[in-house]
């Protein structure tokens, strides 16, 4: 199993800068895997890069509802939405990859969340269920049967990414120490069993890289 085969594809998921120190959903030590996921890039052929990209009025900012705050939970046109703190709004410093990442490699960048009344965790689907983003798609026109999954959050969309890697009908492999969860060590490997069990492949960047 090789990252650099023709038939794998790298997927970056939501590094920018609002999910690092500084950010609004800053997660800790999350600087640290930015040189990880180069080193990933660096050997892969295929490389797509997603990004949060919301509106200012995003039904996932707990902001645009009243009386709510970030962690409440509501109905937004039947699909269960979680509310955050405003972040990655279009247009904004905040929605930039980090500085860090070597972006010159990327072949696809995908922005997801882009709809104000609907929110994106996957880079497959929107959280309606049946919104493709297109996706599944350019990897299939580029004859990959392999996903390699990497970025920030860990139990949010790098496994939701996963998930639907293999719904897709991809091999998905998540590179573990290239991921970051927003509540640590424990939320990570809750995560990470979950993905196993799901079959997706878990792997350490040294392994592929």
């Amino acid at each position: 199993m090789s990252l650099s085969g023709s038939d794998a594809a790298l997927v970056v998921v939501d590094v920018q800068n609002d999910f690092f120190p500084g950010g609004p959903l800053a997660i800790e030590r999350a600087d640290e895997i930015v040189p990880v996921i180069n080193r990933l890039m660096s050997v892969a052929r295929r490389i797509a890069a997603v990004q949060d990209w919301h509106p200012k009025d995003h039904v996932s900012f707990a902001s645009n509802h009243e009386g709510r705050k970030p962690g409440d939970v509501v109905d937004a046109g039947g699909v269960r939405q979680a509310l955050w703190p405003d972040h990655c709004v279009q247009m904004t410093r905040g929605a930039e990859f980090h500085p860090w990442l070597d972006a010159r490699r990327i072949g696809l960048v995908l922005r997801k969340g882009a709809r104000t009344d609907l929110d994106a965790t996957s880079a497959f689907v929107e959280n309606d269920g049946t919104s493709l983003t297109g996706l599944a798609g350019w990897l299939s026109a580029h004859g990959v049967k392999r996903v390699y999954v990497c970025g920030i959050a860990t139990e949010s969309a790098v496994k939701a990414t996963a998930l639907d890697a293999r719904k897709s009908g991809f091999d998905a492999v998540v590179v573990e120490d290239a991921c970051r969860g927003f509540d640590g060590e424990a939320g990570s490997a809750a995560a990470i069993a979950e993905l196993k069990k799901a079959g997706v492949k878990v792997v350490r960047s040294a392994e592929v890289a």
